[in-house]
């Protein structure tokens, strides 16, 4: 158990961490988020409403307990991971560094499998 509460939190903090190094620029409305945002055709006042989700989902999942709550921010930061790939791959296509975007997927799979783990819903393995 010990070892599985370890994975968790190397798991969580790195997905987190992740999220919030890209949620930071959205929330300051940054030039490269909006030049990422128009090209993808999204209006820019999305932009700071997309951050500041991301940060308020990534400190929760950072936070012990919250189960429920936990559960809706892993399925928000799961859909922003999966809409901007989406988007990114739909607009521009395939491009070989896009295959950076197995990391976050990675960590965010563990930290959700190992949360469940550790809640003892054994049941997603």
């Amino acid at each position: 158990m010990k070892k599985a509460k370890i994975l968790y939190w190397v798991l969580t903090g790195l997905f987190s961490a992740f999220m919030i190094s890209t949620a930071i620029p959205n929330i300051l409305m940054s030039q490269d988020s909006i030049t990422l945002f128009t090209s993808l055709g999204y209006p820019n006042y999305l932009i700071p409403f997309l951050g500041i989700a991301k940060l308020l989902g990534s400190i929760v999942i950072l936070i012990p307990g919250l189960d429920r709550l936990k559960e809706w921010a892993y399925a928000g930061l799961f859909f922003d991971l999966f809409g901007a790939t989406y988007s990114v791959l739909y607009m521009e296509g395939f491009q070989l560094p896009m295959l950076f975007l197995v990391v976050p997927f990675g960590l965010f799979t563990g930290s959700y499998i190992y949360h469940h783990h550790l809640k003892g819903n054994k049941q997603i393995h």
